[in-house]
């Protein structure tokens, strides 16, 4: 993997992340770096599950792709949400 396949992974899952946290509804109390970070897991497995649905490499945008990419963020991020705001200060 070069530094720019490295750089746009980051941007990819900023992006997927911060579109995930935007479908989930309510206040999420997570830092911005967890956000990119479940991004970016949310897009490598999307891909994944795109190509093996068939449905990864389609002419134009691959809107099925990115659709189930926002999901599993949306998913991710819920369920980081739920774990993180349970951590309490003593």
């Amino acid at each position: 993997m070069t530094v720019t396949g490295i750089i746009t992974a980051i941007v990819i899952g900023a992006i997927i992340g911060v579109l995930g946290r935007l479908v989930v509804p309510g206040k999420q109390n997570i830092p911005i770096w967890l956000t990119i970070v479940i991004g970016i897991v949310a897009a490598l497995i999307g891909t994944f599950l795109a190509n093996a649905l068939g449905v990864g490499d389609t002419r134009g945008i691959d809107w099925i792709e990115i659709v189930i990419q926002i999901a599993l963020a949306a998913v991710g991020v819920a369920l980081v949400a739920g774990l993180y705001g349970r951590r309490g200060v003593r």
